[in-house]
């Protein structure tokens, strides 16, 4: 596999670290430009509801979030493609000065109207620079620094988690809701002069011609753009469907998953769904690993606070103790670059099988809350030990010709599939509290079928040694 770009990427560089002189500019900018996402990320779903009241719109509570998924999803397909004929550099900018944009759009809005357009510019710019990081860390790093870059920016996510809820919320009670939009702006700023540096030495990719991706993608190298949107409209319908549980919603739900399959038929590469080996295990893993362990993440503080009674502030720690346990795996396994990442990746996901399972027991034995704590760290520890690997996969998977379009499908896989799972969960929780059956037979039942899916991906995990022919 050959690389265009290799003045950046020797490996005596490489012997200085992720913070050595070579990259200290690349790796902090990376680092802070994750946490701002991740901070919007955490604390918008916190602040919301008092945006939502102080514009008047409760009745479109949805469409924020609705339309900052779907511009996601556009962003990353539009980054992928992008980034395979222009390199990083230019799609990286423009995702800052999107999401930028984004942040003041909303956080300036006086109408629902303007907050939605704030929150599709605001996806389009998240999408473009989650999928455009991966890249970059390709042509920027050495093979050998990769599980550590990628330990760093799962990192990267933990102090949002622990403290981004907190801080929006006193943010949206305390002082006005618009800080938390606009109060992310000057840390944009300084990712980007950060991150500026570490562009100007690569260069865009030599021109591969088509036949490079014709094989890998259906379709070839053409737009698949129009299918992100066609994946985005009909996850919102089985989110509506979902939503209804009458009569209507059952062509609804239809409409919406034939709309999923013919798109993610375009998006993903030939063979996700049969789980060939190497490149299109890899990004079905990634959609295993985030579905499963999503689905339930959403569910520990419900699971506490409605079957066992815990106050909300208490339902919530678990979720602390797994941010901390994934942050700890993510950098344990950065320290070993040689491990094998199958094996790696197999054991997370029987760690994640174990948490699920202890979650449903936690929802079906009395008494039992506490195992939540445990539980939930060892979830962490299992998704520390997945996504960087797979990330790893991700790029020995890829050249200059396909990076791009590859990493946008790995995050469409996470991405999509996430939403189904956690929607699956909303139907039977919504059935549960309309008195279908028990909050807790609910909650087990969605426990016990993420354990299916971590299993599928334990079974998977083999599949990720043998590369896909390039």
């Amino acid at each position: 596999m050959t690389d265009s770009i290799s003045d950046t990427r020797t490996e005596p560089a490489a012997a200085e670290g992720v913070f050595g002189k070579t990259y200290r500019a690349t790796s902090v900018g990376l680092l802070l430009i994750v946490s701002i996402v991740a901070f919007e990320a955490m604390s918008v779903v916190t602040a919301m509801p008092i945006v939502v009241e102080s514009l008047d719109g409760m009745a479109y509570y949805a469409w924020p979030f609705s339309a900052f998924m779907v511009a996601n999803l556009l962003g990353m397909v539009l980054a992928g493609e992008l980034s395979d004929k222009l390199g990083p550099t230019k799609p990286m900018l423009v995702g800052l000065v999107a999401f930028a944009l984004g942040l003041l759009v909303a956080g300036t809005a006086t109408t629902m109207a303007q907050l939605v357009v704030g929150r599709v510019v605001q996806g389009l710019g998240g999408g473009i620079l989650i999928v455009v990081m991966y890249v970059l860390i390709g042509v920027r790093y050495p093979p050998s620094l990769h599980p550590r870059v990628f330990g760093l920016t799962a990192i990267g996510w933990v102090m949002p988690g622990l403290i981004g809820p907190v801080v929006a919320g006193t943010l949206a009670e305390q002082a006005h809701w618009r800080l938390v939009f606009l109060g992310l702006l000057p840390l944009v700023i300084l990712g980007t002069l950060l991150i500026v540096p570490g562009l100007r030495g690569v260069s865009a990719p030599a021109p591969q011609g088509p036949a490079a991706v014709s094989n890998t993608y259906r379709g070839g190298t053409a737009a698949r753009w129009p299918f992100a949107l066609l994946a985005g409209i009909g996850v919102v319908l089985l989110q509506l469907a979902g939503e209804r549980l009458d009569v209507i919603a059952i062509p609804v739900a239809v409409v919406g998953l034939v709309a999923v399959v013919l798109a993610v038929r375009r998006l993903l590469p030939v063979g996700t769904a049969s789980a060939a080996s190497g490149l299109p295990s890899v990004v079905l893993m990634r959609g295993l690993a985030a579905g499963s362990f999503f689905a339930i993440d959403t569910l520990v503080p419900l699971t506490l606070s409605s079957v066992h009674g815990w106050s909300a502030v208490a339902a919530g720690l678990p979720l602390t103790f797994g941010a901390l346990g994934w942050s700890g795996a993510s950098w344990a396994q950065g320290r070993y670059p040689d491990l094998p990442r199958s094996v790696a990746v197999g054991a997370g996901m029987v760690a994640v099988g174990i948490a699920c399972a202890s979650m449903a027991f936690v929802a079906w034995v009395p008494g039992s809350a506490w195992v939540a704590f445990p539980a939930w760290i060892f979830g962490g520890v299992g998704m520390g030990l997945v996504m960087p690997s797979l990330a790893v996969l991700l790029l020995e998977n890829s050249t200059d010709a396909d990076r791009g379009r590859n990493s946008a499908s790995l995050q469409i896989s996470d991405a999509l599939t996430s939403s189904l799972t956690i929607g699956f969960g909303g139907v039977l929780v919504a059935a549960a509290t309309a008195g279908t059956f028990g909050m807790s037979t609910a909650i087990g039942a969605i426990d016990v079928a993420m354990v299916g899916i971590a299993v599928v991906g334990v079974l998977v995990a083999p599949r990720l040694r043998r590369r896909a022919a390039q």
